[in-house]
């Protein structure tokens, strides 16, 4: 595997883990409150949303640097 996409293997896996730390924590605190089960269903949550965000990311994330690249005029 080259170093490139080691390099976005690993950002993929890294930055979903932060993102969807945060966005499964809120949530889930937004939709049920900090019950008794809230840690089991913000885990479930997780779960979840890395085994599909963390994909997501590692197919959309080159699009986007793209797209932003174009929008602001920067080069590819």
């Amino acid at each position: 595997m080259s170093p490139q996409k080691k390099f976005h293997l690993v950002f993929s896996l890294v930055m979903g883990a932060m993102m969807i730390f945060l966005m499964t924590f809120v949530i889930t605190a937004v939709n049920v409150g900090f019950t008794a089960n809230f840690l089991a269903l913000w885990t479930k949550a997780f779960a979840i949303a890395y085994v599909v965000g963390v994909p997501v990311i590692f197919f959309l994330a080159p699009v986007a640097r793209k797209l932003t690249a174009s929008l602001v005029g920067a080069p590819r």
